[in-house]
């Protein structure tokens, strides 16, 4: 389908990042069955109920529009759960590894929705969509946070991935 105006585009991209939520909700769970330390768990574990409460936000985003929520195949999402997994299969045996995995693989994930976010507010703001701006943001302000986070914990992964390897050489 042809996209013709703004509202169009916008709940076009609307319908991507509500689709990436959900794949990217499966994959933190797919990823925290390979997750060793209790941090990268813990980590993982707070983010999968914050996407749960995003999903929901997206949910009301599509109501406050008039829209029923429906996922459009997200690409971008698809790419980057696929990259994951695949990093998370070829790490499974060096736990230090598939946990700095993890890590980097939602890294990635969390700038993907930070831009996303940032874009779709934009759009909301042109529009006049006060609600939808303030729910969008409030998911913008966890992805934000995540991915700090997840920045901070990198260079301890990092560390421990280079132990291993030393003990193994």
């Amino acid at each position: 389908m042809a996209i013709k105006t703004l509202e169009e585009k916008f709940a076009h991209g609307l319908g991507d990042i509500y689709d990436a939520e959900h794949r990217f909700l499966e994959a933190q769970q797919t990823m925290l069955e390979g997750a060793n330390s209790s941090a990268v768990q813990a980590m993982l574990k707070k983010h999968i109920s914050e996407t749960e409460q995003q999903i929901v936000n997206l949910t009301r985003v599509h109501e406050a529009l008039g829209l029923k929520a429906e996922r459009v195949a997200c690409d971008a999402a698809a790419g980057l759960v696929s990259e994951g997994n695949k990093l998370l299969k070829e790490t499974k045996d060096v736990p230090a590894l598939a946990d700095l995995a993890i890590n980097g693989s939602c890294s990635k994930v969390e700038h993907y929705e930070i831009a996303s976010y940032r874009g779709l507010i934009m759009g909301a703001e042109a529009m006049g969509q006060q609600e939808v701006v303030r729910l969008l943001t409030e998911n913008l302000q966890q992805e934000e946070k995540t991915a700090q986070a997840l920045e901070s914990s990198m260079p301890a992964l990092l560390t421990q991935a280079m132990q291993t390897a030393s003990r193994a050489a």
